[in-house]
């Protein structure tokens, strides 16, 4: 139980020093140099299963599939890929991911039932070395595959048919861009103000990333003021979850508010586990917009 202890505070702490250096340095994890990058815009995913990854583990294989320049953000496990036929190239070093959830001790649900009250949970976290595909050898074609960037147009499409999907009060004019949580609207100016047309779905899609927090939704607290740290908590999520949606539907992210690096630096700096709560949020977030992917077209 310590090893374990101990191997969850090493993993938090690593994790959490490695996004604070990025910080430092003015990049932000979850907006990737998509343009200079190998591999498409594209959320990573198990090559094995087809199944996304999520939460913290975006980060870690975003930033390590673009700094190795891997051509494909698909992921596996070593026995996933002998599984598959093939194998992992001799010397590769692989990168580790985690896992993380909760049970209920067979000691604790006993003596929760003798008391008549509800089992208290335990949280785990649990690491997982996996390989880029790019550092295998022998696997299957379809493992291998290039990966096919969605349409920019299309894009755009999609991520029209998810806004207006989402039923989603969505008022357009003004010069800023906001999200009330008090009268549940989000508010955009018009396409005509931004440069580049695509920066209005961005835009649109950091504030819904903060609507899907509404209490009658995924209920996030909402209520800092400005400046406070529960505002830059919320305003973290938002920002990760506009990324990862975006990401989603093959819109290049991009960052909405850079000048809240020395809030956010503030809150990890304090709460090593910030980082993992934030990005397990923003995955939450970002699922609960793309069910509605698909449904407005």
């Amino acid at each position: 139980m310590v090893k374990d202890r101990n191997e969850r505070a090493s993993l938090y702490s690593e994790v959490t020093s490695r996004i604070i250096a990025e910080l430092e340095e003015g990049r932000l994890p979850w907006v990737q140099p998509w343009d200079r990058a190998a591999c498409g815009c594209t959320m990573p995913q198990n090559a094995g299963t087809a199944r996304r990854y999520s939460g913290i583990n975006v980060l870690i294989l975003w930033a390590e599939g673009i700094a190795k320049g891997y051509g494909s953000q698909r992921w596996l496990t070593y026995r996933q890929a002998e599984a598959a036929g093939g194998n992992v190239i001799r010397g590769e070093k692989g990168t580790v991911v985690c896992y993380a959830d909760r049970f209920t001790p067979k000691a604790e649900a006993e003596a929760a039932r003798g008391e008549g009250r509800e089992a208290r949970q335990v949280a785990f976290l649990k690491r997982f070395v996996v390989f880029n595909v790019d550092q295998c050898e022998g696997l299957p074609e379809d493992y291998t595959a290039p990966t096919v960037s969605p349409d920019p147009v299309l894009a755009i499409a999609e991520a029209d048919g998810l806004i207006a999907a989402s039923g989603a009060t969505v008022n357009i004019g003004g010069g800023e861009a906001f999200y009330s949580p008090s009268h549940d609207f989000v508010q955009v100016p018009p396409q005509a103000a931004f440069h580049e047309p695509i920066n209005w779905y961005r835009t649109a899609l950091h504030e819904l990333g903060h609507w899907t927090g509404h209490a009658s939704r995924l209920d996030r607290d909402q209520k800092g003021g400005f400046g406070s740290e529960a505002y830059a908590r919320e305003e973290l999520v938002a920002e990760m979850a506009a990324a990862f949606t975006c990401a989603s539907l093959g819109i290049a992210p991009t960052v909405r508010h850079s000048d809240y690096i020395g809030s956010w630096l503030s809150v990890l700096r304090s709460d090593e586990k910030a980082i993992f709560r934030a990005a397990s949020a923003a995955s939450k977030a970002s699922d609960y917009l793309l069910a509605f992917a698909g449904e407005g077209q």
